[in-house]
């Protein structure tokens, strides 16, 4: 009996398959790895039919359902183990955090990194770039009050930018995305932008359309199907078109400060990258070149302004969604600071229900719901399985921030998972917005001074009115992916 076409097509596509699956189980056990189990996966698609590339960590947190907590998943031919729950990302990123301290494969960002600069770079470079940026970032202020004093100065500037709406309605992105640039800025440039300077304007247009792109189904799919995606159209080539962009800006400030440098007196980060290219330009081991100070300072200035500015922007939606949580923290501003003088963050101590707000805030939306991918740096033994060196490790750290064993009742918006029995600040372990473990958030510190800075500042000076009636404001997200971006919205303030 002779096969029909499509039969015989069918035929070939299933051993095919067949034939991929040996060959993928093969490496596998060449590799010495015994990953956790999960779905199986097709051929060149991998597990793409079980997810929605529109709100992929919510399909990757359905899955831990069936097969729990540590499982593996294949985006495309690339086998990524998921992390679900406190306990599981405990145990990775915190536990063994030299083990899973390397940086994972995010093709959209390597592209155009190409694993210069610091966000995404691994091993022995990283580490060397991140002792170098700790420590001049500590010598330009970070974490002491000089940098407290340059956040409070701009928060002040950002006061007199919402004074003059008068009331009327206007969408805050802008604005805020000026103001809490202006603060990296000024560490990593050397100077703050005025808000209306053209070059500023379009840098943080690029910045804010990059984040959503790839927090956008366009974004995901880039990640799966790299080398597809590169010659499709698509809004995902605006991104390397925004990127290069960004890149031009930050080499033509490069060059700026190659000719003005005094390495006797280091203006900025910039300068401080440069004198040390010029102390190993001699050694070919070095990791300081041109094009990782780019990269590195790309990294710092999109970090340093989208996660801060997006949590600012869901604080303004939350507070007015819940007029009786705004109804406390303004009292506690009022009894703590008053209305005479700026706001400090020796405030925050005194003010355990508003710093309550502001993790709970943190926790309820969590920006980065996938984290940044981690790779392992050996071959890791880890509960009964073995990640061979270099897998891919995809921690849901929304899993952690909705773990019911940590928060009680954690869909619902509820300050007290940060108070104790006397209505005191209590943190937790289990607060992970700018990831666990060794490669925590570099701006962690500054991400949490401006927070509270410029909140308390704003509410101190207005108060928040929204154009709807505060149970339809709508926190979910415009798109999810890297990150998760608010809705456009618009709203008035009024001073107090």
């Amino acid at each position: 009996m002779e096969l029909s076409g499509a039969a015989l097509a069918a035929l070939l596509a299933g051993l095919a398959w067949l034939l991929w699956l040996w060959l993928w189980l093969a490496a596998a056990r060449r590799r010495g790895g015994r990953l956790p189990p999960g779905p199986a996966p097709l051929p060149l698609l991998g597990n793409l039919p079980q997810l929605d590339p529109r709100a992929l960590h919510r399909s990757l947190e359905k899955l831990s359902q069936r097969y729990g907590p540590v499982y593996t998943i294949h985006l495309g031919s690339l086998p990524c183990v998921v992390l679900y729950g406190y306990q599981a990302v405990k145990e990775a990123l915190v536990d063994q955090a030299d083990d899973f301290s390397d940086r994972g494969d995010f093709p959209v960002f390597y592209r155009f990194t190409q694993g210069n600069g610091i966000a995404f770079s691994s091993g022995q470079k990283w580490k060397v770039l991140r002792r170098f940026a700790l420590q001049t970032l500590k010598n330009f202020g970070m974490g002491r009050s000089s940098i407290e004093e340059r956040i409070q100065e701009e928060a002040q500037c950002l006061v007199k930018e919402f004074q003059k709406t008068n009331g009327a309605p206007f969408n805050p992105i802008n604005l805020v995305c000026r103001a809490v640039s202006n603060v990296i800025c000024s560490v990593v440039f050397g100077n703050r932008f005025d808000y209306e300077d053209a070059d500023f304007l379009t840098l943080l247009n690029h910045l804010n359309d990059n984040f959503r792109i790839m927090s956008s189904m366009w974004g995901e799919l880039y990640n799966i199907f790299p080398r597809l995606m590169d010659f499709l159209p698509g809004p995902h080539q605006q991104i390397f078109r925004n990127f290069e962009k960004l890149r031009q800006f930050i080499a033509e400030r490069v060059r700026r400060h190659q000719q003005s440098l005094d390495p006797k007196a280091p203006r900025d980060f910039i300068d401080c990258f440069l004198i040390r290219m010029e102390q190993e330009k001699q050694d070919p081991l070095s990791h300081f070149h041109t094009e990782t100070l780019v990269m590195t300072t790309h990294n710092l200035f999109f970090g340093g302004t989208e996660t801060t500015s997006t949590t600012l922007r869901y604080s303004f939606l939350i507070l007015m969604k819940y007029p009786e949580v705004a109804a406390q923290v303004y009292e506690e501003i009022d009894q703590v600071i008053g209305r005479e003088r700026a706001p400090c963050l020796a405030d925050r101590k005194l003010m355990p229900y508003t710093d309550a707000v502001i993790y709970e805030i943190q926790r309820f939306i969590t920006i980065l719901p996938m984290g940044l991918p981690r790779a392992v740096t050996r071959d890791t033994p880890f509960r009964d399985f073995l990640l061979p060196k270099g897998t891919n490790v995809i921690p849901l750290l929304s899993s952690v921030h909705y773990d019911p064993s940590q928060f009680k009742d954690p869909n619902s918006f509820n300050p007290a998972n940060f108070l104790d029995e006397n209505n005191s600040f209590k943190s937790s372990d289990a607060f992970m917005p700018f990831a666990p473990g060794k490669r925590i958030c570099l701006g962690a510190g500054l991400a949490r001074m401006e927070i509270f800075l410029f909140l308390t500042t704003l509410l101190q000076h207005f108060t928040f009115r929204p154009l709807v009636a505060p149970a339809e404001i709508d926190l979910t997200p415009q798109c999810t992916g890297l990150g998760n971006v608010p809705r456009p919205f618009q709203f008035q303030v009024f001073s107090r």
